[in-house]
């Protein structure tokens, strides 16, 4: 990276791993019901802009439609991923939306 005269400096790209455990926000089922909040789910590929994350549990598009292999690509710099949040045990309860009819 070439030095220069920055405002602040660049932040360091991140760099993702097959097999990583991460945090998507998406679209997904919890208990039955249709919500979306932030999933755990396993990185299947990368590649120079964008990454594969696979689920084991039923995901969405946001039209509506859900995703047969359970996979959705995003690029790396997205702000729907980050790493896997650890949570006190007493703070355990990660807060998800149920998705209403006019959502979709």
């Amino acid at each position: 990276m070439s030095t220069g005269t920055f405002m602040r400096p660049p932040q360091m790209e991140r760099v993702y791993e097959i097999g990583e455990k991460i945090e998507v926000n998406c679209d997904h089922e919890d208990k039955g019901e249709r919500v979306r909040g932030w999933l755990r789910g396993t990185i299947v590929q990368v590649d120079g802009r964008m990454i594969a994350v696979q689920f084991k549990t039923n995901i969405f598009l946001t039209d509506g439609w859900m995703v047969p292999d359970q996979i959705l690509w995003f690029q790396t710099d997205s702000n729907m991923i980050r790493p896997i949040q650890v949570y006190p045990s007493h703070e355990r309860v990660v807060r998800k939306k149920p998705i209403e009819k006019d959502d979709l």
